[in-house]
């Protein structure tokens, strides 16, 4: 089978969408090597995140030499190349397909995240919404199938758009391998000194934004022992601001570090080191810090409300959306009892197991080929 993909942000993009476009890609390229694989990007961009993409033996990578048209050639003049590559199937891996492709009997799959802009529409500008919206409907009626990442983001796009659901799969996806493995100790040690780490700490890990709420986790700290530390993960915006002024407030200091620009390479040292990881997001398409947290060996507490039950299994610890106190005494359940410590690791590291390499490619390619058969 000859499959290009929507790859922008495969090459451009170094957090969520980006890492499932190179993901997608490499675990279809390792797992299934009969196929053909073409990634459609405006730009090559060759850093150490995207190289390997430019040594798996069966995937090409096209871009355009336009310098000027870039968003065009991505939204409707790329149908030319798909064409001259003699692709049987296209998939845009986030929540775009250039137009005309039914015209010229291309099938195509779309991957929806999430419709957060919808149900969350404060969080947005006005002109980003129309954006997205215009985007995904476009996306989502003229996919031959679409792909949801949980059965949230499912729901939300029967929901909000009234899409037939049996027009709708649900494929998880995984976090990187390199949270797979455990790191030496020379390592550990080296990223504890690095970031000057405490010895216990909670951990949390994502974009530090108002949706995912971090500020619920200071609220927290307020009623934990002194001896329990927290370290927040993640890109900064102007809601870092609004977390400083509250640690200064309430004198929290020397409790509370951020780390906003961490290199890929030392998250799995960051977050083996840590006693709990805490998600308190009020919404999510999935939840891939759980993941990652989950095969690193660190117990999980998270949110109801979305997906995150989806993420974090059974054996996470779940708390409602606001409750400081809820938050609260799971932590310390957690916290005091070495016992239930080393209960949810084991049974977090299985779980984790059914969002593997073998098994995401074999939903992929099992879509794939409905697509090509039936739709």
């Amino acid at each position: 089978m000859r499959i290009g993909f929507e790859a922008k942000r495969a090459f451009k993009n170094f957090t969520g969408l980006g890492n499932y476009a190179r993901s997608v890609i490499q675990i279809l390229s390792t797992q299934h090597p009969e196929n053909q694989y073409f990634l459609y990007a405006p730009d090559k961009v060759k850093t150490n995140r995207t190289k390997f993409l430019y040594e798996l033996p069966n995937t090409i990578i096209r871009s355009t030499p336009l310098k000027f048209l870039k968003s065009y050639w991505r939204s409707k003049g790329v149908v030319k190349d798909l064409i001259k590559d003699k692709i049987e199937l296209y998939h845009g891996l986030s929540h775009e397909l250039p137009s005309g492709l039914k015209k010229v009997g291309i099938k195509s799959v779309v991957t929806i995240h999430d419709l957060i802009y919808l149900r969350y529409p404060h969080y947005f500008k006005w002109l980003d919404r129309k954006i997205y919206d215009t985007k995904f409907r476009s996306a989502c009626k003229s996919a031959d199938k679409i792909i949801a990442i949980s059965e949230q983001t499912k729901r939300d796009i029967i929901h909000f758009f009234g899409t037939d659901e049996d027009k709708i799969e649900v494929v998880y996806q995984g976090c990187d391998s390199i949270f797979y493995t455990d790191e030496i100790q020379a390592k550990l040690n080296d990223v504890k000194i690095k970031y000057q780490l405490p010895d216990e700490y909670l951990l949390c890990v994502g974009t530090i934004e108002n949706r995912k709420n971090q500020l619920l986790i200071l609220k927290s700290l307020q009623s934990l022992p002194n001896a329990i530390n927290l370290i927040l993960v993640g890109k900064k915006t102007p809601y870092q601001d609004i977390l400083q002024n509250f640690i200064t407030v309430h004198r929290l200091q020397k409790r509370v570090t951020f780390l906003n620009d961490v290199p890929f390479l030392d998250l799995p040292g960051i977050y083996q080191l840590a006693k709990i990881f805490i998600y308190p997001s009020k919404f999510e398409g999935f939840g891939i810090p759980i993941l990652e947290a989950l095969n690193c060996g660190v117990p999980v507490i998270a949110a109801k409300g979305s997906c995150l039950e989806e993420a974090g299994g059974p054996d996470s610890l779940y708390i409602q959306q606001d409750n400081k106190e809820d938050l609260t005494s799971s932590i310390l359940k957690i916290w005091n009892d070495e016992n239930l410590q080393k209960e949810l690791i084991k049974k977090g590291k299985r779980f984790v197991l059914n969002f593997r390499e073998d098994k995401i490619s074999g939903n992929l390619m099992k879509v794939y080929q409905e697509t090509i058969t039936h739709a």
